[in-house]
Formats: structure tokens, C-alpha cells, sequence
């Protein structure tokens, strides 16, 4: 099956190709030109003066929709995709949150039930991302204190073997006992680790960087605060290349001088965009049910009943349009940290996250303010904004 997208505004890593064209084959990108593509044997896609962008990877989600990856019901994974899906995002990481063990694996054994599944107008599940449950009290957030514990490694083991390879990232406190063993165990096994909820020093952050963390989950959020004598781990992941900083650009989380510091300092290679949506996102403002904890959702914040932050209302083309308002980065940098950055965090950088010959025709059509048009995975049209829609 081939497929053209004329018309169109191509944006590749680095620059943006005006009135390009794409030539798309069984589900990949074969070509990629200024020229006029013979349009014989060939479906066409009119960009109509639209950007081409690579389909944007959520790797730091929880839910939407009102359901979340800790219900582990086919049901809630599948509502989730669908919401992703039209938002740009085509593909996704199964957020977990500091819960049980039964819980967690439940969520596990869900997702992996889910991942044998092929849903044709949806967001790809591409893995799962394990948030807990070895986090420093201290810096909690909004992750449940009960069910918070130092590492166990047998447990570990077991959460990834349960995965079968499913599981791509694990964030934890690199100032626990046995985090060395920990982290070389996730890495030898291809897993990212994510330094996060962390009360650590500097010293015990870089001691974590160089058994293998490579990854600071939601920057500055839930993490011990920047000081001029202890800079801990909040100096350490900005200052150390190894480390890929996620970021939440909603306004609330981080201040847009807060956003451009990490950007300065990390680069655009080595920011990651993240959602940490939860299923309040996509639905109406009230309060609901969060791992057994009552969260009040208000103006696009979601906070625990003492007012603090649990997750945001974020998807990423929003991200995107923030980053770009806020920060006054280009536009192939902005979509660069929320496609080609996360796609290398989960060993996908070889198939996905760029517009480059032979990577998979993951596509998402938008106009200048980042409104979503178009969702395509490997080169099928899962979403197109209904005609007349503002």
C-alpha cells in the first residue's frame, strides 16, 4: 500500500521542509521531498499547507477519560488510547502508581493482556512505566505513603519478569538501600531508570547516574529542592549529560522560567515532554477517586484535599503549544522532546519518534496552534478532526 501527504509542512529534526511531500510504504516513510511524487497506484493525503509532524509518544501517563492504568481492565486501557489518539500521541507508556503489590501486578498482567490486542483506531500501548513504589516519604507527592517501601529486589524481578519485556521504564529514589543492585539489575534487562520522589543528595544522585539512572521523573517535582550548598538531585540530573529530564508544560507544575532553565541547561536532545495525566483529564472539573484518595480537579489542577499537585489534566500537543508560548523554542526542538527524546528513552529511537526514511509512518497533522487534524500509525489514519469542528 503506498501513500502521499502533499502540501504539507514536514518537520524533521531540525528544520522544517515547506511544501513537502511524503511518500509513505506498507506502513513506512520511503521518501521524503520537495519534487512532486508520481501520485499513480497511490492514495493522497492534502495537507492543505499543514504540518507533518512525527506522532508524539506519551512515555509519563496515568490515564484520561476517567479511567487510569491501575484499574487494569482491557476497558480502561483501550478508553485511554482512544483519548490519546486524538490528541496526537501515538504511542504510550501504562503509567503505574505506589500501590500494593497485587495491585501492581494486577496492572501489569493488564497491560500485557492489552499489549496482544490490536485496536486499528487507536494509540499504540508501547510498554509500562513502573512509578513506585520504592520513593522516599519525604518526597511522596502525591503517591500513597502506606504502600511506599525500600527496594526489594525478588519483587523487582518479579514485576519485570511479569512484563515480559513490557516493562520500559522504572522511576525510583536512588538514596535507598540495595538502589545499586536495583538499577543494574533494570538496565542489564533493557529497562530506563528514572531517578524520582527522591530526597537525595548530589552525591547519591550522581552515585545512581553512574550505576546506570538515566532518566529525572517530572523535573523539579518531587524532588528535593535545589540549594547553593547541597545542589542534590535536582543539581545533579541538570548538570550530568547522561540524564534525560521529563517535563510537565502546563503552567502549573513548573514555571515557564523553571521550563527554560531546563531546556538551557539539559538541551533540546535531552528533555523528554510527559503528560502524568490522570483519568481527571478529558473530563469535567469535580472531584474523584484517585488510588483510593479524594483529588479536587479545578481549572486544569489536581490536587490532594492538603493542595498538593497529583498528576495534571496535560496531554502533549498542549505541551507542545505551552513549551512554544512559554519558552519561545522552535518548533522542531519543541516536537523533537515530545516524539524522537521519548521514543530513546524506551529503545524505540530506531523505528519511531523522527520523520526519516524507513521508521514507521507514525503521523500527526496540525495547524500553527498545535490543533490536532490528523493521527496516522504506520501509515492508517486512526483519527481526522470531523469537518466544521472549531
Amino acid at each position: 500500500m503506498k501513500q502521499i501527504i502533499k502540501n504539507s509542512k514536514i518537520i524533521l529534526k531540525d528544520q522544517v521542509i515547506s511544501n513537502g511531500q511524503l511518500l509513505v510504504r506498507d506502513g513506512k516513510i520511503a521518501a521524503i521531498t520537495r519534487e512532486e511524487l508520481d501520485g499513480r497506484d497511490c492514495s493522497v493525503i492534502d495537507g492543505k499547507g499543514l504540518y507533518v509532524s512525527p506522532g508524539f509518544i506519551d512515555i509519563h501517563n496515568h490515564g484520561n477519560s476517567g479511567c487510569d492504568a491501575m484499574d487494569a481492565t482491557i476497558h480502561a486501557l483501550e478508553a485511554i488510547a482512544l483519548f490519546h489518539m486524538k490528541h496526537g500521541v501515538t504511542g504510550f507508556l501504562a503509567t503505574t502508581m505506589t500501590d500494593s503489590y497485587n495491585a501492581t501486578v494486577r496492572a501489569i498482567e493488564n497491560a500485557l493482556a492489552y499489549s496482544k490486542l490490536t485496536d486499528p483506531r487507536a494509540s499504540r500501548m508501547l510498554g509500562i512505566y513502573l512509578e513506585g513504589p520504592y520513593f522516599s516519604v519525604k518526597k511522596k507527592g502525591a503517591q500513597t505513603e502506606k504502600y511506599i517501601t525500600g527496594i526489594h529486589l525478588d519483587e523487582l524481578k518479579n514485576y519485570v519478569d511479569r512484563g515480559k519485556g513490557l516493562v520500559k521504564i522504572v522511576a525510583l529514589a536512588p538514596e535507598l538501600e540495595d538502589s545499586k543492585e536495583a538499577i543494574t539489575f533494570l538496565v542489564e534487562n533493557g529497562v530506563t531508570v528514572s531517578a524520582g520522589h527522591s530526597y537525595a543528595t548530589y552525591a547519591e544522585t550522581l552515585a545512581g547516574i553512574e550505576n546506570g539512572i538515566s532518566e529525572a521523573t517530572h523535573m523539579f517535582n518531587g524532588m528535593r529542592s535545589f540549594d547553593h550548598r547541597e545542589p542534590g538531585i535536582v543539581g545533579a540530573c541538570l548538570l550530568d549529560d547522561r540524564v534525560t529530564c521529563e517535563m510537565i508544560c502546563d503552567g502549573i507544575h513548573l514555571h515557564p522560567a523553571a521550563m527554560q532553565v531546563i531546556v538551557r541547561m539539559k538541551g533540546y536532545a535531552k528533555v523528554a515532554l510527559i503528560s502524568d495525566s490522570i483519568r481527571a483529564n478529558g473530563i469535567p472539573d469535580g472531584e474523584y477517586d484517585y488510588i483510593g484518595t479524594k483529588v479536587t480537579v479545578k481549572n486544569n489542577e489536581v490536587r490532594l484535599p492538603d493542595g498538593t499537585l497529583a498528576g495534571s489534566t496535560l496531554s502533549l500537543d498542549h505541551a507542545v503549544r505551552n513549551l512554544l508560548k512559554m519558552t519561545g523554542v522552535a518548533l522542531p526542538a519543541a516536537v523533537r522532546m515530545a516524539s524522537l527524546n521519548p521514543a530513546r528513552q524506551i529503545g524505540l529511537s530506531e523505528t519511531k519518534g523522527s520523520i526519516e526514511i524507513g521508521k514507521d509512518a507514525d503521523l500527526v497533522l496540525f495547524d500553527e496552534d498545535i490543533h490536532i487534524k490528523r493521527t496516522i500509525i504506520k501509515g492508517v489514519t486512526v483519527y481526522e478532526e470531523s469537518a466544521g469542528k472549531n
